[in-house]
């Protein structure tokens, strides 16, 4: 829901600040006065081209900011954190600055974002009616949308898409088996070749650490058996060893504490490391009864070495890749032998086929009711709307092949006038006609519809009278579902507004500007005199526009 608009040297609008609130809200003032300011500067904020010539005579840049509620938006709340766009819970704020120049930067909750960006976010939150606006539901995939919607289709739709995908990938495989049936069979023939090959090395990763550790100790067992000895030789078992000669002096400061309590420090530090030297003997000693040349394990070693070189060397890796290189030809190796007839993966198509069939047929089912009611329900508002004798049909064009959407193309048509044949929505001439329509339609829809604010531009257009009043009612009660925006010229229309604002003109210091301001009791009697009897209001005229808005007077 729209919740605040921001304009600054907007054409003909200094500063200006609105606040909106749910419900239906109407538009009004004099002809010339700039009612459409309000929607061209949300188009602006939403994306839409702008050029310098927006920006007020005589200063530098014009600036839009749009705030709205998206705690009910999800897809919205997804989309934006997807394209790190996300700002506060539950709040987006579009912005759109562009300078005398013509240039134009956009932002997304205050990060620059794109204009294509700009516009999808819009695309989530407003839609306008009208015949120079964007119009969502001229798109084929807004009408299927809104459709499937309507028929509580969504589920089945996204059914049938993964089910068309999974049918896609298999006959994609299927083809490129046949295609390349020769290349897959020496590929097979191959591959089982390296795999026996890989497989008789048994070779794990883990071996290799093991392996260049042990080469290095048997490669080198006389120098470590030697090295060994001399340690065991001057810590314990030559003459002048380490460990007898500090047993010595030990013994000789133990036999002088009794003259000097101040070597018992000395003795503290040298006892431990008598237990250390003790320690190192004993590991030494085991460790030279493990130590031994072993000739026949070392050729063995450096033979196995060897092998799994001339492997890896082989095959162009490394030899700590082997094993890693090995599953992964035993995974081709496994699939390849799976589709070696090419029969598995015909039936797996086939089977894959008749599941998408299935389901699409379903969906096409619940299209098909769904367009009859939808199309009955908008045919019948139609006749109250200026549109005797049109009608409103939903077309559902069958795809022989089907597609991700389903087995047809969905199509909104319209005859809006008695003997004219329907045509599609997108070629509908007359702009009045279209928001009519489209308000039809969106009344007709609006529990399901997923655009939070509508706003109607010229939907009065052509029409008076009682139509205007059931245009009104309309729009009154699609604003209890959402919130609604009409610029009107019809005081019918105008008197059903939850809320009115009116727009003016005036001139102050050589400088024509737009005033925008919220209406209360008094003003919207004196506004909807105005629009019932134009420049000169009169005492009846009031007492008429306080009788439409329920007010007594």
């Amino acid at each position: 829901m729209l919740l605040n608009l921001a304009i600054r040297d907007f054409i003909l609008v200094d500063r200006l600040e609105l606040e909106f609130e749910r419900g239906f809200t109407v538009l009004t003032g004099e002809t010339g006065a700039g009612k459409s300011i309000l929607i061209d500067a949300l188009s602006l904020a939403m994306g839409e081209r702008g050029d310098a010539g927006v920006v007020r005579q005589g200063f530098e840049r014009a600036e839009l900011a749009a705030e709205f509620d998206i705690s009910g938006i999800p897809h919205l709340q997804r989309w934006l954190a997807e394209s790190d766009l996300a700002g506060d819970p539950g709040v987006c704020l579009l912005r759109r600055v562009i300078d005398s120049g013509g240039r134009s930067r956009a932002f997304v909750n205050g990060r620059s974002a794109t204009l294509q960006q700009l516009r999808e976010a819009g695309e989530f939150l407003v839609d306008i009616h009208g015949q120079h606006a964007h119009q969502s539901l001229l798109k084929t995939s807004a009408q299927r949308d809104l459709l499937d919607a309507y028929g509580n289709l969504a589920g089945s739709a996204k059914e049938a898409a993964a089910a068309f995908r999974e049918w896609q990938t298999l006959r994609r495989e299927r083809l490129e088996y046949e295609k390349n049936a020769a290349a897959s069979a020496e590929e097979l023939a191959e591959l089982e070749h390296q795999v026996r090959e890989l497989a008789t090395l048994s070779f794990a990763a883990e071996e290799w650490a093991e392996l260049q550790v042990e080469h290095g100790r048997l490669t080198h067992a006389a120098s470590l058996m030697e090295g060994a000895q001399f340690g065991m030789e001057v810590l314990s078992e030559g003459d002048g060893a380490c460990l007898s000669q500090l047993n010595g002096v030990i013994a000789r400061f133990s036999s002088l504490l009794d003259y000097d309590a101040g070597l018992k420090e000395i003795l503290d530090t040298l006892e431990p490391a008598e237990v250390q030297l003790r320690e190192a003997v004993y590991s030494l000693r085991h460790y030279l009864q493990r130590v031994d040349l072993d000739p026949e394990r070392l050729a063995h070693c450096e033979q196995r070495l060897r092998d799994v070189h001339d492997m890896a060397r082989k095959y162009r890796t490394t030899p700590e890749f082997l094993a890693e290189l090995l599953a992964e030809k035993q995974a081709r190796l496994e699939k390849l032998r799976g589709f070696e007839s090419g029969g598995e993966l015909q039936q797996q198509e086939a089977e894959a086929q008749q599941r998408y069939r299935e389901i699409a047929g379903r969906l096409s089912a619940g299209r098909e009711q769904a367009a009859r009611e939808l199309g009955a329900k908008v045919s019948e508002m139609m006749q109250d709307l200026a549109m005797a004798g049109g009608c409103f049909e939903i077309a559902l064009n069958p795809l022989p092949d089907g597609a991700a959407h389903g087995q047809e193309d969905i199509e909104f048509r319209v005859g809006a006038h008695p003997g004219v044949p329907p045509k599609p929505l997108a070629k509908v001439a007359s702009g009045g006609e279209l928001s009519r329509i489209s308000l039809a339609i969106q009344v007709a829809t609006a529990a399901v519809s997923p655009v939070p604010t509508l706003i109607f531009d010229e939907v009065d257009v052509g029409i008076g009278g009682g139509v205007a009043e059931i245009v009104g009612k309309l729009l009154k009660q699609l604003g209890k579902e959402r919130q609604v925006l009409c610029v009107t010229h019809l005081p019918q229309v105008a008197a059903q507004g939850d809320r009115q604002w009116q727009v003016s003109k005036s001139a102050s210091d050589g400088q024509t500007m737009s005033r925008i301001c919220l209406l209360d009791r008094v003003d919207r009697i004196e506004e909807i005199a105005r629009m019932l009897g134009g420049m000169e209001v009169t005492e009846t005229t009031r007492r008429h526009a306080a009788e439409m808005l329920g007010i007594e007077k």
